[in-house]
């Protein structure tokens, strides 16, 4: 049968299938050394055993910082949301003078190195007397996870015709009504694809963590770092494991739920 005309070709498709693997490959022997039945970490693995899971799920350590992790993503991306989503409208909606330089500013996260952004939030929370760890770590969090969100708000607007609001308010809606009515319902994927990002930019956020973290409040990576020191056995291997099981089940609830595909589309 004849290929149609912009359909890509054979070699499009065994390029896409070698950048898959090539992707998925660093990911697929984490999961294979956790079943390991050796003490420490060989490769190729030997044996099959779970009990480095039932180890990792047993572990407090593990237990309370995984905990800790959660709920301060929930917080950061609930944080991010809410100050990225207004932003998104007025950078996109709205011209005012210093417009570009404003966005440039907020999406200016995205350009420096987390390294650097660590050693300037401890810097900034040392000079304000700020000694709270977990609000340290809120703020610092949400501050690069803040540009996700605008710019997938961003692109839910783009594509949302201004003359729709225009008729709404034309028709006597307030803004408020014009916005919950109107606008919220067309870019709710783009909502939650910023709020998914900002939860997994939280969630495996070690950079930031280093410079801000204490020893009560210690988010998972911290802890990995911390147990990869102590000895590096299979129960790492797991707890990565876990942790990319957490990130898919949550990418697919939220597709199920919402139809994140159509956000990431756009």
């Amino acid at each position: 049968m004849a290929r149609a005309p912009g359909a890509p070709g054979p070699f499009v498709y065994a390029c896409s299938v070698a950048v898959a693997i090539f992707v998925l490959i660093p990911l697929v022997i984490p999961i294979w050394m956790s079943i390991s039945d050796t003490a420490f970490v060989t490769f190729p693995p030997r044996g099959f055993t779970l009990r480095w899971y039932t180890k990792i799920l047993n572990e407090p350590e593990f237990v309370a910082s995984f905990r800790f992790s959660v709920l301060l993503a929930v917080a950061v991306a609930a944080l991010a949301l809410i100050i990225g989503t207004p932003a998104a409208i007025a950078l996109v909606r709205y011209s005012f003078h210093g417009r570009a330089a404003i966005q440039a500013f907020v999406l200016s996260p995205l350009i420096f190195p987390m390294l650097v952004s660590g050693i300037a939030l401890l810097r900034l929370f040392t000079s304000l007397g700020t000694h709270d760890a977990a609000i340290k770590l809120l703020l610092g969090h949400t501050v690069v996870a803040v540009p996700y969100v605008v710019r997938t708000v961003s692109a839910s607007l783009s594509l949302l015709d201004p003359r729709i609001e225009e008729a709404a308010r034309t028709l006597g809606a307030s803004r408020l009504a014009t916005f919950w009515l109107i606008v919220r319902p067309q870019i709710v994927p783009g909502i939650v694809a910023g709020g998914l990002f900002a939860f997994v930019t939280s969630f495996d956020n070690y950079p930031i963590s280093m410079w801000l973290a204490d020893a009560v409040s210690v988010p998972l990576p911290m802890t990995v770092f911390v147990l990869i020191q102590r000895f590096f056995d299979p129960g790492i291997a797991a707890i990565c494991t876990l942790m990319m099981l957490f990130s898919f089940v949550l990418v697919f609830a939220i597709e199920k739920a919402t139809g994140l595909k159509r956000a990431m589309s756009m």
